[in-house]
């Protein structure tokens, strides 16, 4: 029976009534993550907005269903490089059923626990009261060896830089939770970055990934490999390939003793094949297995234990790939034949799993959230096996994505994702063109993924376009695009943003008048420079930015990026003035818009007291602003009451920029 047909009335862009309010929102708000196999089971972390932003581990059973592993207030999450990674590793046992080694947020150790036995977690590592102190991430367990293999960061000092980083091996029983010298250091600290080893299947080889300061993982990598001795001590480590300018960010080894990897060396994350065998300190070649594509079988190692493709026990090989767009392929590494799975997904997480012939991932539509997918390769066929997405609303109120490419200064290309005003009983007056908020992705290496997101829904039902704009410097169009940012950000970032939102205006699609930007992190920053240096945008919602490069690049960050400025900007000690030109807290003079500033009180990538100097050095200058920073926040914000206030928050600060009439939003009280 079809229902009452929807009667479409005229009203303001940006007046019209929505069923997606702030509070559903924020109960969406997170993703799963991390999914893995234990046994014939797969499991996954998933968010808890309403239980203080955790993350919660589930497992889904032979049987199909699917239950949480660990109760509140237990939370799988590292801060390994503050971004952290994979946080846990489990194993199928003959007896006793799986046991499951986890990192706890709260104090960063390492638990084991078995779910199906009567006791809870047991602790795996000691605590340390220097610096930061002792945090784990990228465990592999190793039942044989009765230990688990992962990275181990260690505070030295109290600086957030005084800090070492190891490949480590920990006893399983528990003896090296009140003494630290019962861990095995596998690797002798020299790199400032590892990522967690992979063994060979014979046993007798492990390798990992290494960087150091200054490059960041996307610059350039190292994969190391050492003979592995039957106590399970590391040797004769040496390098395999990688370089200052090659970025690889993941390896894998196959059965015949051959290492798959994903390097950039041919301006794109391609997968390659190298063979080890060859005479220590020889060249060694490698094979290219996706080449000519122009397409990424990779993205920016931002978290340690990231997957893009996995290994199927028929020699196939399951590939994540795309431009801009991802999906997910299995690739005949002889053959070079790649075929895609088939349905909706527009964007897969960078984590996949293996068992039998199936292949599960984590994956996202324009008009479905994150959930967690199968593929089997025997028949073609997928399906949705855990956190399926549920429908908070009418889909008539998603927003309807148009994949634009811009142009900007130089006839430079700029990809963007334009969503327009979207709602089944709403149309704009005639004449009246619909505001336009501009988001600036964070990062800055990285990339707006083309999913459903309920937080651009909040505003596109309400008469609100947005536009996310993968300006020079974003992941996923190959790495000439990827460096136009090298010592341009604050500059390309602006302009390409400016462009695209101009672009708009002139074509007819938004009000000039009516622009705005946001963005949080590195799009924070983005957001704050662009009001400095642009007269474009009539305000600005600015989330736990970066306001001051100098504060920044002197001691005010985490030691993963604290080197970051010398490829985006300089070094500090050659080009100190560009830090301080490019800077908002510097010219906070120019800034002529009304703008909203949101901070986590607990962030120590962009800590408060960068916000902080920004408002004082606002203060006076008659410009409408308001700071709201919220207690138990790090960097992005998890908790359900702090995602709603900041969305009602940033709407209120539309609705009074742009002169919208509706009362439905708190208030925010603006200052000048």
């Amino acid at each position: 029976m079809r229902g009452d047909p929807i009667v479409v009335s005229t009203a303001a862009y940006g007046t019209w009534p929505s069923p997606i309010d702030a509070a559903l929102t924020a109960s969406h708000d997170g993703r799963p993550e991390f999914v893995g196999t234990v046994g014939d089971e797969v499991w996954w972390t998933e968010p808890r907005p309403a239980e203080g932003g955790r993350r919660a581990l589930v497992r889904r059973l032979a049987d199909g269903s699917v239950r949480s592993v660990l109760p509140e207030p237990w939370n799988p999450r590292s801060r390994v490089i503050e971004y952290g990674g994979m946080p846990w590793a489990g194993a199928a046992r003959e007896e006793g059923g799986p046991l499951v080694v986890f990192v706890h947020f709260a104090d960063q150790r390492l638990y084991a626990y078995a779910p199906d036995g009567p006791d809870g977690p047991w602790p795996l590592t000691p605590v340390s009261d220097v610096g930061g102190g002792l945090r784990w991430v990228d465990p592999q367990v190793h039942l044989d060896r009765a230990e688990v293999w992962c990275v181990l960061e260690e505070f030295t000092g109290e600086s957030p830089t005084d800090v070492r980083r190891v490949i480590a091996a920990v006893p399983l029983d528990g003896s090296a939770a009140g003494d630290r010298a019962a861990v095995r250091e596998l690797t002798d600290g020299r790199d400032r970055f590892v990522t967690g080893p992979r063994l060979s299947h014979d046993g007798r080889r492990a390798a990992w990934i290494a960087w150091d300061h200054p490059r960041m993982p996307w610059d350039g990598t190292v994969v190391k490999m050492a003979e592995v001795t039957a106590e399970g001590e590391f040797t004769g480590v040496r390098p395999l390939v990688g370089d200052v300018d090659e970025s690889v960010v993941q390896v894998e080894w196959d059965r015949d003793g051959s290492l798959l990897f994903v390097s950039d060396v041919g301006g794109w994350w391609e997968l390659q094949r190298i063979r080890p065998d060859a005479v220590a300190d020889a060249v060694v070649p490698t094979s290219r297995l996706c080449t000519g594509r122009n397409e990424e079988f990779g993205g920016p190692l931002w978290k340690i234990g990231l997957r893009w493709f996995h290994l199927l026990d028929n020699g196939l090989i399951a590939v994540i790939h795309g431009r801009g767009t991802t999906a997910l392929g299995v690739l005949d590494p002889e053959t070079g034949e790649l075929v895609d799975a088939v349905g909706p997904w527009t964007a897969w997480a960078e984590t996949l799993a293996v068992q039998d012939t199936r292949v599960i991932g984590i994956a996202a539509s324009p008009h479905t959230s994150y959930e967690v997918v199968e593929l089997d390769t025997a028949t073609g066929h997928t399906r949705t096996i855990g956190a399926p997405h549920q429908e908070a609303v009418d889909p008539a109120y998603h927003p309807e994505p148009l994949l634009r490419t811009f142009t900007g200064p130089g006839g430079r290309e700029i990809h963007a994702q334009v969503y327009p005003p979207r709602h089944p009983g709403r149309t704009g007056p005639d004449g009246e063109l619909p505001p336009y908020v501009i988001w600036a992705h964070g990062g800055p290496t990285g990339r707006a993924s083309l999913v459903l997101d309920l937080e651009i829904a909040y505003f596109t039902s309400r008469g609100i376009g947005v536009v996310e704009v993968d300006y020079g410097g974003s992941t996923g169009y190959g790495r000439a695009y990827r460096d136009r940012l090298r010592g341009q950000w604050g500059v390309v970032d602006v302009e390409d943003c400016a462009a695209v939102a101009l672009a708009l205006a002139e074509e007819g699609t938004a009000d000039r008048s009516r622009l705005a930007i946001r963005g949080g992190s590195a799009g924070g920053w983005t957001a704050a420079a662009s009001l400095t240096r642009t007269d474009v945008y009539a305000c600005g919602a600015i989330s736990y930015p970066i306001l001051d490069l100098e504060g920044w690049a002197t001691g005010e960050t985490h030691d993963f990026e604290s080197r970051y400025l010398e490829s985006l900007v300089g070094p500090y000690a050659e080009v100190p003035e560009r830090y301080r030109e490019r800077s908002p807290v510097h010219h906070t003079d120019r800034i002529t818009a009304p703008f909203l500033l949101l901070q986590g009180l607990d962030d120590p990538i962009c800590p408060p007291a960068q916000c902080e100097r920004f408002l004082a050095a606002t203060a006076g200058r008659g410009i409408p602003h308001a700071y709201l920073a919220f207690e138990g926040e790090g960097h992005g914000f998890r908790r359900a009451d702090t995602v709603r206030r900041a969305l009602e928050a940033e709407l209120s600060l539309y609705v009074q920029t742009f002169g919208l009439d509706r009362s439905d939003v708190p208030r925010l009280e603006l200052k000048e």
